[in-house]
C-alpha cells in the first residue's frame, strides 16, 4: 500500500510539472516530461508483458513435463488429474505474483494484500475448502478411481476425473455431472467396479400348473450353456414365491465384472426364446370371477 501511495505522489509530481511547464509556455520542458512519463510507465509495462509471456510458456513446459512423469511413472488416473488441477492453480497465482512484481509494485505488501485477502475469502468460501479436504480424503482412502463405476449422491455413471473441488462423472446418457468433494468423502458411495466378479439375478414368473422340475432343468441348461457364467459359486435356481396370478423363479449368477450387463440383457432374451420352444407359458394378470 504504502508503494501504491509512492506511485501515486510521484505521478502527482509529475503532473505537477507538466502543468507548470504549460504555464510557463516551455513547450520543450511539457515534451520532456511527457517522455519521461511514458518511458517510465512503458518500460515496467513492457516487462511485465515479457514475464507473463515466458511465464505461460514455462507452466506449459512445466505441465507437460509433469503428465509425461506421472505417466512414465504410471501414477494412477485419478492421482494425476489433482495433481494437475493443483499444480496449474499454484503456478498461475506465482505468474500473478510475478507480473505484479515486474509492474514495480512492492510485492511484499502485495503478498500480505492477498494473504489478508485469502484469509476473508476462505471463511466466505469454508465450502470450497471441505471440498479441497474431501479430495484429499479421496485420493488417500481410494473409494473409487478414474474409470470406476460409482453410485452416489444419487448419481450414477463413470468418474471421468478427481479434481481439486469436483468429481466429474459422466452419466449412462452421457451427461457430465460435477459433484463436490466434500460431498463424495463424507456420503456413501456405492462402487461396482472395486470387485473382479458380480451376481445377476433374475426373477422369472411362469404359470401356475407348469411342471417346475422342468423349467429348472431348462434354465439350467441356458446357465450352463454361457461360458461367461462362473461355475464356482454354483449357479443358483428356486422357487421364489407364489404370487397371486404366477409362481416365481428366482435365478441367481455370478460373472465377470465387465460382463454383467452383456450377461443380463442376452440370459432374457434366451430364457424367452427357450421357454417358448419347450411350450413353458409366462404368466399374465388374471381374475377369477364367482357368480352366486
Amino acid at each position: 500500500m504504502i508503494q501504491f501511495l509512492q506511485a501515486v505522489k510521484d505521478s502527482t509530481n509529475v503532473a505537477k510539472e507538466v502543468v507548470a511547464a504549460i504555464s510557463s509556455g516551455h513547450a520543450d520542458q511539457i515534451i520532456e516530461k511527457l517522455i519521461d512519463l511514458c518511458i517510465a510507465a512503458g518500460k515496467n509495462i513492457l516487462i511485465a508483458i515479457i514475464v507473463y509471456i515466458v511465464g505461460r510458456f514455462l507452466i506449459s513446459l512445466l505441465q507437460r513435463v509433469m503428465s509425461n512423469m506421472l505417466s512414465r511413472r504410471k501414477v494412477e488416473i485419478s492421482v494425476q488429474t489433482f495433481l494437475k488441477s493443483l499444480v496449474s492453480i499454484l503456478l498461475n497465482i506465482l505468474l500473478i505474483v510475478s507480473v505484479v512484481g515486474a509492474l514495480g509494485i512492492n510485492t511484499t505488501s502485495f503478498a500480505a494484500l492477498l494473504a489478508s485477502a485469502g484469509v476473508a475469502i476462505g471463511m466466505a468460501l469454508s465450502g470450497n475448502l471441505q471440498n479441497f479436504a474431501g479430495g484429499l480424503l479421496i485420493l488417500f482412502f481410494k473409494p473409487y478411481k478414474v474409470g470406476d463405476l460409482i453410485e452416489a449422491q444419487n448419481i450414477s455413471g463413470t468418474v471421468t476425473a478427481i479434481q481439486i473441488m469436483h468429481t466429474l462423472i459422466t452419466t449412462a446418457d452421457n451427461k457430465m455431472v460435477y459433484v463436490p468433494n466434500g460431498a463424495m468423502s463424507s456420503g456413501v458411495i456405492t462402487n461396482y467396479s472395486r470387485l473382479e466378479t458380480r451376481r445377476i439375478e433374475w426373477v422369472i414368473g411362469v404359470d401356475y400348473g407348469e411342471d417346475l422340475d422342468k423349467v429348472k432343468s431348462v434354465l439350467m441348461s441356458i446357465i450352463n450353456a454361457d461360458g461367461r457364467i462362473l461355475k464356482a459359486p454354483t449357479p443358483f435356481v428356486a422357487l421364489k414365491t407364489l404370487d397371486s396370478s404366477r409362481v416365481n423363479i428366482v435365478i441367481r449368477v455370478w460373472v465377470p465384472n465387465k460382463e454383467y450387463w452383456n450377461v443380463y440383457f442376452e440370459m432374457n432374451k434366451k430364457i424367452y426364446d427357450e421357454f417358448n420352444k419347450q411350450g413353458i407359458d409366462f404368466p399374465f394378470p388374471q381374475m377369477t370371477i364367482h357368480q352366486a
